[in-house]
């Protein structure tokens, strides 16, 4: 050391470190390599063009369905559909017997529908009419109904029968309202009928619907003295569409 100075001996230390340069990737105009979904379809592998026609195709097919809901919803409240009605008009009941041994329910009920179509300018199409017996939460008996058309404000009868035997298991509750039905002669029994039925205007139709239509009877036993004279009601039934 002399004159206040250090002299560094530069053999001590290695060659000078220098920060590093930044490097920059020119990558062009945004949006030159994304581009639009077809664009870039065009311009890329045909596996990419296969998902982009499946794409449109299925953009195609959606846009179509909403367009034929929102036709049909216009429709609908164009027409305003209004719901059929059924109504028992008769219902005859001259066997409902349960054998306490095999539990088997012997039955005779025939019954007498009133359908009444209230719309002005709607047909209905009855494809399927199927009613069902029941007594309690037990079904005993379904039968078939034949098809039909009915026409502006209409009202058409039509009529069905349960007749036979069935295996009906009832709890302590069924058991103990039959014998309550038994004592009256008055016997609660209800009825459903499963729908599928079509509104037409002109020569459009709708598409299917299917109504729960429930009918809640209360129908004197024929051969019965102890109904005390009660007569059979025309019932109206619940149609839930």
């Amino acid at each position: 050391m002399a004159g206040g100075q250090y002299n560094l001996n530069g053999g001590q230390y290695g060659p000078p470190i220098y920060p590093p340069q930044k490097t920059y990737n020119s990558h062009g105009r945004r949006g030159a390599d994304v581009g639009c979904g077809i664009c870039r379809c065009c311009c890329s592998s045909l596996l990419c063009c296969g998902g982009c026609l499946l794409s449109l195709i299925c953009n195609i097919l959606f846009g179509l369905a909403v367009f034929l809901g929102i036709a049909a919803l216009i429709l609908w409240f164009i027409f305003r559909p209004n719901v059929v009605k059924f109504q028992v008009t008769e219902a005859n009941l001259t066997r409902f017997h349960l054998d306490p041994q095999t539990n088997n329910l012997h039955y005779n009920l025939s019954l007498n529908f009133s359908v009444r179509n209230p719309n002005r300018r709607l047909g209905i199409h009855y494809d399927q009419l199927e009613a069902r017996g029941f007594y309690g939460d037990r079904r005993f008996a379904a039968v078939s109904m034949p098809s039909l058309y009915q026409g502006h404000k209409n009202t058409t009868e039509v009529g069905t029968e349960f007749n036979g035997q069935s295996l009906v298991l009832l709890g302590s509750g069924g058991r103990k309202d039959l014998r309550e039905d038994h004592k009256s002669g008055i016997y609660r029994i209800d009825v459903k009928l499963r729908s599928k039925i079509r509104f037409k205007y002109g020569f459009l139709n709708s598409w299917t619907f299917g109504p729960k239509i429930k009918c809640h009877l209360k129908v004197p036993l024929s051969s019965s003295n102890s109904a005390g004279g009660f007569q059979f009601h025309s019932t109206k039934c619940h149609v839930d569409l």
